[in-house]
């Protein structure tokens, strides 16, 4: 079997295995709030992110990808799963389904929640916010794992998906905390990294997390998919004097890579899709890029300490789903690769787009500012694999192409000089030199003292 067809062939894994109920598909939606973002799409272009079409760019990809370090912006998250967990064991199941301790979980505080399947390996992750004593709300590319451990289980507690009637909007960057109060008449210094509290837009009960998805000082604001539209042109009207920018679908992963953030779909696949009886989750597109599994789909799987998640759970506390593999990779002294960042040469990154011109192969195209599916290049030192890069994006701020790499962990020092092969298997590859370098790609502004702003 040649290459192609190697990669085919895992890939078709997903299609074909037993057991493994799909997820119907619902067609591709607008955003609720795309009346008030039509105006803005002069372009009339869209990107689908899982069911929902966002608008590609609202002015140009150029500046709305910087607007979270210049000024702030509003982004459509929409697209996100969101379900809904409250009873009297709900946080039971959570703490066994999820590698976090919740005994410390406080009424809305936001945490990072990593879900494994029994073998140690990614399912899911996402925002779990906790609303009430006994309610939560977990926010995800996809909650079907969620759902589905769920429903194996007799837990005291009732889950649904609330996916339809939630909008969720991203307000991230420097000016991004005056933005929102102007919006809300509401001084929101009160609410910490990784807090959320309710407020109001022109009479419109909202909630309001910091978070950090930017790298920078960022907010989130959830409410009803009905006043969608409202809100979001009220932000969008009120942020105008903070030189608020619209963020469209094509800028909008960029910035998960400046902030050394693996993405569920794009940088790692969720292991959920080979698990007998489990769903699917959502599709992605198709996979590109240079690296061929030589295992199966597993190859695109990873571990929590492979993404750098893995201090969300400590092995001498709470029992949770997949604890006993990471005891069994601890023993042996965790993870042989690690998360790291790739600066690209500019030389070699150049050359890709000038094989257009003139005679010679003409190299596969480099989609700017970044591939919108999943791409896995295969890495090299002295001609012998050592990673996987994910994420090439064009970061306009760090006037670099930049990507993330799992790698071995003896290749992972900075400064370390590698080779990522470009171009899927089948065309004229490329070798482009490459540099390591210690994630986040710019400073962590994430957690920064808004009281003294």
């Amino acid at each position: 079997m040649d290459i192609v067809a190697q990669r085919r062939h895992t890939y078709e894994e997903l299609l074909k295995l037993d057991g493994a109920p799909s997820i119907t598909e619902r067609p591709a939606l607008f955003s609720p709030a795309a009346a008030a973002q039509d105006g803005a799409n002069l372009r009339g272009t869209f990107g689908r992110f899982a069911q929902i079409l966002l608008p590609l760019e609202y002015t140009n990809w150029v500046e709305e990808s910087q607007a979270h370090i210049d000024s702030c912006y509003i982004g459509d998250w929409t697209s996100l799963s969101k379900v809904n967990i409250r009873g009297r064991q709900a946080i039971e199941f959570l703490s066994w389904i999820g590698m976090n301790d919740l005994s410390r979980f406080e009424i809305g505080q936001v945490k990072h929640h990593v879900q494994l399947d029994e073998n140690g390996r990614v399912a899911s992750e996402g925002v779990l916010c906790r609303l009430g004593h006994e309610e939560f709300v977990y926010t995800a590319g996809s909650g079907d794992w969620l759902l589905w451990q769920f429903s194996l289980g007799s837990w005291d507690a009732e889950v649904s998906d609330i996916s339809p009637d939630q909008f969720i909007f991203g307000v991230q960057g420097p000016r991004s905390l005056f933005a929102l109060e102007k919006v809300t008449g509401d001084s929101l210094r009160d609410i910490g990294f990784n807090r959320s509290r309710g407020s109001r837009v022109n009479g419109i009960p909202v909630r309001v997390l910091r978070t950090g998805i930017s790298g920078e000082l960022g907010y989130e604001v959830h409410g009803s998919a009905n006043d969608a539209n409202e809100v979001w042109a009220a932000i969008v009207a009120d942020g105008a004097e903070f030189d608020i920018r619209q963020l469209g679908f094509r800028a909008q992963p960029v910035q998960h890579i400046e902030a050394g953030i693996a993405t569920n779909g794009l940088d790692y696949m969720p292991s959920s899709v080979v698990t007998p009886g489990a769903p699917r989750q959502f599709r992605r597109g198709a996979i590109g890029g240079s690296f061929v599994p030589s295992n199966g789909f597993s190859d695109y799987f990873r571990k929590p300490g492979e993404l750098g998640w893995g201090s969300r759970g400590k092995l001498s506390g709470h029992d949770f789903l997949g604890r006993e593999a990471l005891v069994a990779d601890a023993a042996f002294g965790g993870p042989a690769r690690v998360l790291t960042g790739l600066v690209w040469n500019d030389t070699d990154v150049i050359n890709v787009f000038t094989s257009m011109l003139g005679g010679g192969d003409v190299s596969e195209q480099m989609d700017i500012p970044r591939r919108l599916g999943p791409s896995f290049d295969q890495v090299l030192a002295s001609g012998s694999p050592v990673g996987v890069s994910t994420g090439r994006a064009l970061s306009m701020h760090l006037r670099s192409t930049i990507s993330l790499c799992v790698i071995d962990r003896q290749q992972a020092a900075p400064g370390t000089e590698v080779v990522v092969v470009w171009g899927r298997p089948g065309t004229p590859q490329r070798e482009i030199r490459a540099t390591v370098a210690a994630l986040p790609f710019k400073p962590d502004h994430r957690r920064i003292d808004v009281t003294e702003l």
